[in-house]
């Protein structure tokens, strides 16, 4: 095997544990949110990524990177919250082409009753992640991140 082959199985097997810690605590959180507010995990991404905005509104396209969803299914989504009341679409006052997506207050009810559940899985997804050796250093990693951007 070469260095680069080394290289790229390091970079593979880095990959592999990140989706492996991905998919521990969004399935974590998927049942959480599901008992305690009928959410999921995407939908309470955009209720959250909503109620972080000045304003409470954003661009469909920024809710498309804000879910990591195609603009198609980020389309589906919002019409699914839209049609439970917890968010509307409104034109934007400068351009009349672009449609802006905002939390009603429903949807900021909604919001702030399962974060409390969402907060508390999130730490303890983290904290079991944190004990495993795999996964720890990149648990480790975590406030880091937060500090680069």
């Amino acid at each position: 095997m070469s260095i680069e082959d080394d290289a790229l199985e390091v970079r593979a097997r880095g990959w592999r544990t990140l989706a492996a810690l991905h998919a521990l605590i969004e399935g974590q959180l998927e049942e959480a949110l599901q008992s305690t507010a009928k959410l999921s995990v995407v939908e309470y991404t955009v209720l959250d990524a909503l109620a972080r905005q000045d304003g409470w509104h954003m661009r469909m396209q920024q809710l498309a990177r804000a879910t990591a969803l195609s603009p198609s299914a980020t389309t589906r989504l919002v019409n699914r919250l839209e049609s439970r009341g917890l968010l509307q679409r409104v034109l934007c006052a400068n351009d009349r082409r672009g449609i802006y997506t905002e939390l009603t207050p429903d949807g900021s009810e909604l919001l702030s009753a399962a974060r409390p559940a969402h907060d508390r899985t999130l730490e303890q997804a983290l904290a079991t992640a944190g004990e495993t050796a795999e996964l720890a250093p990149l648990v480790q990693a975590l406030p880091g991140l937060h500090a680069a951007v």
